[in-house]
């Protein structure tokens, strides 16, 4: 099927078949900014939630943490170690595992799991058709 085949069946000017293709554009953009407007949304949730989930489990876990503390090198010192060295060992035990579950809060909270995977996935998708209709 030739060009001029195709201009029968198509009786669009050039003016037209361009302000069709700025219009498609036009509704494409606005279609993907709000994809991502709603990704960043949930994103935002899902960082708001582990934030307040982290907030509100170091406040509960403190006071219960040194009483616990308090019992274990208390139990130490019953069955026969010094009190400076069940204080250090407690203590030490306490701060590595202290410092394994803020590490794990941290993780969540990386940029990596912010990006709009999906939005970005469409966009590269949306990209490829406009390539190919070009051609």
């Amino acid at each position: 099927m030739g060009l001029q085949d195709h201009r029968i069946q198509d009786h669009r000017t050039v003016p037209e078949l361009f302000t069709d293709l700025v219009q498609q554009v036009t509704s494409l953009v606005r279609t993907e900014t709000r994809l991502a407007r709603t990704e960043m949304s949930e994103k935002i949730g899902v960082v708001g939630a582990g934030v307040a989930l982290i907030a509100v489990g170091a406040v509960l876990l403190m006071p219960g943490l040194v009483i616990l503390l308090q019992a274990a090198v208390a139990a130490l010192i019953d069955n026969g170690m010094q009190a400076h060295w069940a204080a250090l060992l407690v203590g030490g035990v306490t701060l590595l595992v202290g410092a394994v579950l803020a590490l794990i809060g941290a993780s969540r909270l990386k940029a990596e799991n912010l990006k709009p995977n999906r939005t970005m996935s469409q966009l590269q998708s949306d990209a490829a058709v406009a390539r190919n209709q070009v051609r």
